[in-house]
């Protein structure tokens, strides 16, 4: 938890928007492993263990159908504590039979990628101890290479499924970006995070705290793609822990340079990147 605490910005919980409430739900659930903190009739808070809700979802009343190629979600990211754990989510995944997207090592990480039900990118993912991770100077290692998926297995022989467990909590986010010079400057200059990783001039990872990224940002739907419509599913925003409510305002006064808008909105801050994804600047979390 080191990585995703005081002093560190980061995210800490997303929004998205769904078509369909209940069948969002029974998959979060069912699936994946979530536990309902509360629900309204179109609205819901889903949490892990008994941790605090990290993954809100708000139903919309009219659904467009999904444009492709445009900014917003790739994925969020949930990280749980242990390869134990990740083998055991990979075992109950594969006794549901719910298609996965794909099982990556990625030196720092072991992940796996699945998509819920409207087509929402989910990364599952456990750490390496950051002991392991390889920096030169202040970039990290990162890699794409197949996953042990037998030893993933083989680590949770011992381990039933029971539900995402404790001290499972949203490891980061990454998004589709329009273009990336604007936009990561508004993370580094405005939000206050440094790159740690670039792959050419297609994606940037970004953290504080020498975390190997808080933040994914890509141009894989192109250069100069839309921002998709309000009535889409898809991300809504998501939640940036700040750690102070002077680092906020740092923060709004660095994004104002930047010729950023940030509005206030029922007691927390809501800007928005250069390629329209929503961000909401929170010192505790309110809801």
């Amino acid at each position: 938890m080191v990585f995703h605490d005081n002093p560190n910005i980061y995210a800490k919980s997303v929004t998205l928007k769904v078509s369909d409430l209940e069948k969002s739900l029974l998959f979060y659930k069912e699936v994946i492993g979530f536990s309902i903190t509360s629900q309204e009739k179109k609205k819901a808070a889903l949490h892990a263990g008994a941790g605090e809700a990290f993954l809100f979802l708000e139903e919309l009343d009219l659904v467009e159908p999904k444009t492709m190629r445009t900014t917003g979600l790739y994925h969020f990211a949930i990280l749980v504590p242990s390869r134990q754990h990740l083998g055991m989510i990979v075992t109950h995944l594969l006794e549901t039979g719910y298609p996965l997207q794909g099982a990556s090592d990625h030196a720092v990480s072991e992940a796996i990628y699945l998509a819920d039900p409207d087509g929402n990118g989910i990364e599952i993912y456990r750490d390496r101890n950051s002991t392991e991770w390889e920096w030169e100077g202040d970039f990290v290692r990162m890699d794409t290479a197949y996953m042990d998926t037998k030893g993933v297995l083989a680590a949770a022989s011992n381990f039933p499924w029971n539900g995402l467990p404790e001290g499972t909590i949203l490891g980061h986010i990454h998004l589709h970006v329009a273009e990336l010079e604007e936009t990561v400057d508004f993370y580094v200059k405005g939000l206050g995070f440094e790159v740690v990783l670039q792959y050419g001039e297609q994606a940037f990872f970004l953290s504080t705290g020498r975390y190997h990224h808080h933040i994914g940002l890509n141009v894989w739907n192109g250069i100069g793609a839309p921002v998709p419509k309000k009535n889409q599913v898809g991300l809504a925003y998501y939640d940036l822990k700040i750690p102070s409510v002077e680092k906020l305002e740092e923060i709004k006064q660095r994004l104002i340079v930047l010729g950023a808008t940030v509005t206030e909105e029922e007691d927390s801050w809501h800007t928005c990147d250069p390629s329209g994804n929503m961000i909401r600047l929170i010192t505790t979390l309110k809801r």
